[in-house]
């Protein structure tokens, strides 16, 4: 992208904003997980907490979004957590609601609820159970580094999408121009 995703204004609103105000709408506590607090300071909402991410041993801090959010999950305490990117400048807070009416019904069984692609799991925008950490951590110390690699070894709730462009993310110049 050439800047950093969480701080490009998406109708004058910075994308770590947007994305912050409407979890907030599915969550009573939404946590920032990155290794830079510092730099999104003057962007918090009140409500919103940081959790410093920090790097695995002999590591360096591109180990990608799953370590990232196995350090989230680590510290907070519910039993669904949601995760989103920050950069989903498309986000449906009713769709998001509607997923949280679902997981009371999610079987005992599944790690997370998810929406589905042709091409994998959106892993970065759905439901996570908190009691899945354990094995997320023996994945990620055996070296998985990959959220579909660790999903395929579980069973996962399909959620359902009836705006697949909602998960629509800017990854580059041209993707934030469509935004």
């Amino acid at each position: 992208m050439g800047q950093d995703k969480a701080l490009i204004p998406i109708q004058g609103i910075p994308l770590l904003q947007r994305v912050c105000s409407i979890a907030q709408s599915c969550a009573d506590v939404v946590y920032i997980v990155t290794p830079w607090p510092e730099r999104y300071q003057d962007l918090l909402l009140p409500g919103c907490q940081f959790i410093r991410e920090v790097p695995l041993s002999g590591e360096s801090l591109a180990h990608g979004p799953l370590v990232g959010f196995a350090q989230g999950l680590a510290e907070v305490e519910t039993e669904w957590v949601l995760l989103l990117a920050c950069d989903l400048p498309r986000l449906r807070v009713e769709v998001l609601q509607d997923w949280v009416t679902r997981l009371d019904s999610v079987g005992d069984d599944k790690v997370a609820a998810l929406a589905d692609n042709p091409k994998g799991w959106e892993p970065l925008c759905g439901f996570y159970r908190r009691r899945c950490l354990p094995q997320l951590l023996e994945f990620i110390n055996q070296g998985g580094r990959s959220f579909q690699q660790w999903l395929r070894q579980y069973p996962v709730e399909v959620l359902p999408l009836p705006e697949p462009e909602m998960l629509f993310n800017c990854n580059t110049p041209a993707d934030l121009a469509k935004s």
